[in-house]
């Protein structure tokens, strides 16, 4: 017999954010993340905290973990869209209809019980964290901040009622293959004098991060589920990017000295953590310090990259997008990079999707993002 129960203590959580590593202990392509990294995530830590509200659940057989899922309500999401949406997240189980059955249940009525009608995801916790349930590419390990899953995942929520609302792809780019086509060279070297790209300066390292939320805001409004990021998330996701990226793996771009887009280049740091358990003691830091900082790692992810909506539509707004991808070359190639993932695009971003296969890279992967009316 299945049986779900709420997650209301430290214990419970524990239980909760260790399931994975023991359901997928036989997949040579997990990584688990970092335990202390989850909890933070799931604590008044996360800045998120201040506009979601969540509730998660373990679902047990004979008294054994064999399924977890979240459900949850964003108030800046209902503010844009209505306050009968919430959503749900986390979810990783076994193989089993049932538990599926159970996990959800106990979601749905949650939601329910707060006046929800609709429920989209999976996030964890909401679109601008991780998002969308993997349904192709299997078998090759996530980059930072991307989720994994099991084949079967797909089949079971299906099973639940919810239907496909949209794609997230991931691109797949060698560096050494990153080619920029005399017809595309000729657009990029028209605009050079235009626009300017630089680093980010990081003796105002907060103020930049704030241009880049606006930027990021402008551009993203009109997307599928989009939620601005709030100043705080920034703040907070900038105090990492200072201690994680170099500066000259962050970009902003400017027209007549007015910030108009920008880039963020990240070593993927699930290759510094794939062999620590989760784990950041006793060696772990010490592990990762050296992997970031002297070893290197040899991929890394685009996680954030955005142009004022202003210029989305216009014809130096591709070619700005060109330019800031083309100034992390060098870097790359500094730090012997050799493959970059773009994630996440939308399946209905033709403009971007077509600028990255142009100039070779690949989608390697798509994350689902599901919905449902009660």
């Amino acid at each position: 017999m299945v049986y779900t129960e709420m997650v209301v203590n430290k214990y419970d959580l524990e239980a909760f954010i260790s399931f994975p590593s023991s359901l997928y202990k036989n997949d040579p392509n997990w990584i688990p993340p970092l335990l202390i990294e989850r909890a933070e995530h799931l604590s008044k830590k996360n800045p998120g905290s201040e506009h979601i509200k969540w509730q998660a659940w373990v679902a047990k057989k004979e008294g054994v973990v064999v399924g977890r899922i979240t459900a949850q309500i964003d108030r800046l999401h209902n503010e844009l869209y209505g306050e009968d949406t919430g959503h749900f997240g986390m979810i990783d189980a076994i193989d089993d209809n049932e538990v599926f059955s159970a996990l959800f249940a106990a979601a749905e009525e949650w939601l329910r019980s707060c006046g929800i009608r609709k429920i989209t995801g999976p996030f964890s916790l909401n679109i601008n964290q991780e998002s969308g349930l993997l349904i192709d590419g299997f078998d090759a390990p996530p980059s930072i901040m991307m989720p994994h899953g099991k084949p079967y995942y797909s089949k079971h929520i299906g099973l639940q009622g919810y239907e496909k609302g949209t794609d997230l792809l991931a691109y797949w780019m060698r560096c050494s293959e990153l080619y920029f086509s005399p017809s595309l060279t000729r657009l990029m070297n028209q605009v050079r004098n235009k626009v300017t790209i630089r680093c980010i300066n990081r003796k105002r390292f907060g103020e930049e991060m704030q241009t880049m939320r606006g930027i990021f805001n402008s551009g993203w409004q009109h997307n599928w589920g989009f939620v601005p990021f709030t100043e705080h998330e920034f703040a907070t996701m900038g105090e990492q990017l200072k201690f994680l990226v170099p500066d000259d793996m962050i970009y902003i771009a400017e027209i007549d000295s007015i910030p108009c887009a920008f880039i963020v280049g990240l070593p993927n740091i699930n290759e510094a953590i794939a062999d620590l358990n989760g784990r950041l003691l006793p060696f772990g830091w010490a592990k990762l310090l050296w992997r970031l900082k002297i070893s290197g790692v040899r991929t890394a992810r685009v996680p954030l990259m955005g142009v004022c909506q202003e210029y989305q539509f216009s014809r130096i707004g591709p070619v700005i997008a060109l330019l800031l991808i083309e100034a992390l070359r060098d870097p790359f190639a500094k730090r012997n990079i050799d493959a970059l993932e773009m994630s996440w695009i939308l399946e209905s971003n033709t403009g971007m999707r077509t600028i990255l296969e142009r100039i070779g890279a690949t989608p390697y992967k798509t994350y689902r993002l599901y919905e449902k009316q009660f």
